[in-house]
């Protein structure tokens, strides 16, 4: 419980002292992730599901392309307030959820689960381990997986955190036990500061 409240307190005083636009992470669009909703033809009406979204903009998308249920989860509070702000009115058709993901209990299950920088920031076997049983139980059959990692190029750190990279080869090996790999591609990520973040995507539908 200490590492957890450890991590808490970091993204805490991070959401809490830097703009969006500031951070590595920020995408003015998110093209990868809707490109996924695009090509899986996900219903408006499907229970889609963010985790460590933040204050990112692909809720504010979401919206745009008229999904109707959507769950943010992040570990910081601070961040989801920044996002209930800037929507406003419409913050009030998203279901927000404050939890670490390793430790997150769904109250339902869901049809697209949708996690990019979140799952390479769990570098023990144990939380890595606990987040994906947490996702194996609580998709749906024939529900989606996308997840987006640092590739084994990618940086090692992201917001002075260690992190944990992926392969194609590795990604797999890791989900395959509950997931079918769907496909792999990586994307070179632009920053804020001019610099390049070199990521793997990789679609799973549940076995």
């Amino acid at each position: 419980m200490e590492e957890i409240k450890s991590r808490k307190e970091h993204w805490e005083n991070i959401y809490g002292t830097k703009e969006l636009k500031d951070v590595s992470w920020f995408q003015p669009l998110p093209e990868t992730s809707l490109n996924f909703l695009k090509e899986f033809n996900v219903p408006k009406n499907a229970a889609i599901i963010d985790v460590g979204g933040g204050d990112s903009l692909l809720v504010d998308h979401l919206l745009a392309e008229g999904y109707t249920d959507i769950s943010v989860l992040d570990i910081s509070e601070k961040a989801l307030e920044r996002a209930k702000a800037r929507l406003g009115k419409k913050a009030s058709q998203i279901t927000w959820i404050v939890s670490d993901a390793s430790e997150f209990k769904p109250e339902r299950k869901y049809d697209f689960w949708h996690d990019r920088a979140a799952f390479h920031f769990f570098t023990s076997e144990e939380d890595i381990e606990k987040y994906i049983q947490i996702v194996k139980e609580n998709i749906k059959p024939e529900g989606v997986l996308i997840l987006g990692t640092f590739s084994e190029t990618g940086p090692k750190k992201c917001s002075g955190i260690e992190v944990k990279q992926y392969s194609e080869d590795s990604m797999k090996k890791r989900l395959q036990q509950y997931f079918e790999k769907v496909k792999c591609f990586q994307v070179e990520h632009k920053t804020p500061f001019d610099t390049i973040q070199n990521f793997i995507f990789c679609s799973f539908r549940k076995n």
